[in-house]
């Protein structure tokens, strides 16, 4: 057996260097004066812990997993090493428990005893609210433990696509069961235009509840659907968590204040800025600041993790994420917009990966033959990645298959070779935003193709927080919390 790559060199000095910075974040809540938000300096804090662990970690435990048949080949090189897979299950496990360890600084008041205050302390939750939000809090823990245990039993016995698609829904149980027992929201704001018809506001009830369950569903498999290189996964995950986590801090009470001086540009009122609980886009509401802390408290760690096994994960590979990285982000992901009641900005953030499944839905609903790989083709002679084809050469395809592909090859979705002779389509380039990006960009190393699709996720990002607080008010009005 071939030994397995070498692991990516790791400076001791980041270990020595980053630790005690950490422990400071975990102890400053902990010390008088006590600062603003203290949960949040120590979430912080278990983030960089996050990030450490995952950086050394994987290495670690890499041969272990190889030793236990839990390996694969990289299919896009030209070197057949057993690289460890499953590494999910490493960054999922630091995640969970430091998220577990976490708990005391946001759902007690051992902060404010410790410190010698009595009085509420800033950003921190009154004692009637604890027992709800730690309830809320242990729901979305037990569903990313469950979201965890799926897809590493998906990655050891390799559920097929048909399966795996509502796996998350079992995930989502706990998650659904609290909110109904807490008695959630299931009310929507109606869009300006259908509030004639409509009113105000609109109770879904139980469709709300399916609804949560699709936007579990959707923000798992999303991200996985959309793999096949170096880094991608992690990639997307990554690029998601810092997005989510920019909104969130718009609602943040930050400690200083300012005045924007708009008789500058001919206006005669000034915008006064800042305070506690007026900063941002909170505009005084204590509950809406708690709901986006309780989505930093989630995204922050797992911006450590993302990072800490990017750097394994990158270009060439060292370790595979398998589905369990995807199941848990996924998951993350999903359990902030229920629960920080943000769900409809967070798809925003997902437009690359909504883009790729309405792309992909031909192949994923058996319309077009969907093959058991979509990731591009790659060329040994010039380490080069093309479109990957699915090829019509057991049967001729059926008349809707062969309407989408040409409606999709109109719109330079998809590229088709045609019999000249009768004009049937022999092979379709299949149907996914990787495969998309090397047709109309042409043919690119793996490296380049990952840092481009990066790039797509952060021209969504921008595109989202676009829409969000610059487009949603032709539909919407107020502050829109």
């Amino acid at each position: 057996m071939a030994p397995p790559l070498s692991p990516r060199p790791l400076p001791s000095s980041l270990l020595i260097s980053l630790i005690p910075v950490a422990s400071w974040f975990v102890i400053r809540p902990l010390l008088d004066p006590v600062p603003p938000l203290p949960a949040l300096w120590a979430s912080v804090g278990f983030s960089i812990f996050a990030f450490v662990a995952t950086l050394y970690l994987v290495p670690a435990l890499g041969p272990t997993f190889v030793k236990a048949n839990l390996k694969g080949k990289d299919l896009l090189k030209v070197y057949s090493d057993p690289i460890p897979e499953s590494q999910g299950l490493v960054c999922a496990s630091i995640y969970i428990l430091l998220l577990i360890l976490f708990i005391p600084f946001s759902f007690s008041t051992s902060i404010a005893s410790l410190s010698g205050r009595g009085s509420k302390i800033e950003g921190l939750l009154g004692t009637a609210s604890l027992h709800h939000e730690l309830s809320v809090y242990l729901s979305s823990l037990l569903s990313l433990l469950i979201a965890t245990l799926l897809g590493f039993l998906d990655d050891v016995f390799d559920i097929r696509w048909r399966h795996k698609l509502p796996i998350p829904l079992i995930a989502a149980i706990p998650l659904l069961m609290v909110y109904y027992a807490e008695g959630g929201n299931t009310h929507v704001v109606v869009p300006i235009p259908l509030r004639p018809f409509l009113g105000l506001l609109v109770n879904l009830g139980p469709l709300y509840y399916l609804y949560m369950s699709l936007l579990s569903t959707f923000t798992t498999n999303s991200i996985n659907i959309l793999a096949g290189i170096n880094g991608s996964e992690v990639g997307q995950a990554l690029v998601i968590a810092i997005s989510v986590i920019i909104n969130d801090l718009l609602y943040m009470p930050w400690p200083f204040d300012f005045r924007i001086p708009m008789h500058l540009l001919g206006n005669q009122i000034e915008v006064e800025v800042g305070g506690a609980w007026h900063a941002g886009m909170a505009f005084g509401s204590i509950e809406l600041v708690d709901r986006h802390l309780f989505s930093l408290y989630f995204m922050l760690p797992l911006v450590g993790v993302c990072l800490g096994f990017m750097y394994h994960n990158w270009y060439p590979a060292r370790a595979f994420p398998g589905d369990t990285l995807c199941y848990v982000t996924g998951m993350a992901f999903s359990v902030v917009g229920i629960q920080a009641h943000f769900s409809k900005t967070l798809l925003l953030f997902f437009i690359p990966q909504i883009f790729n499944f309405l792309l992909s839905c031909p192949q994923l609903f058996g319309i077009v033959p969907c093959p058991r790989h979509r990731m591009p083709r790659f060329v040994s002679d010039t380490n080069l990645l093309h479109p990957s084809k699915t090829v019509f050469d057991k049967r001729p395809p059926t008349r809707l298959a062969s309407l989408t592909l040409r409606i999709f090859a109109t719109l330079g979705l998809t590229e088709l070779t045609m019999d000249p002779s009768n004009g049937v389509v022999l092979e379709a380039t299949n149907l996914t935003i990787l495969n998309f990006l090397l047709l109309r960009l042409g043919p690119m190393n793996e490296k380049k193709l990952v840092q481009v699709l990066m790039c797509t996720q952060v021209a969504g990002s921008v595109l989202a927080f676009t829409i969000r607080y610059g487009l949603a008010g032709l539909v919407y009005d107020g502050d829109r919390r």
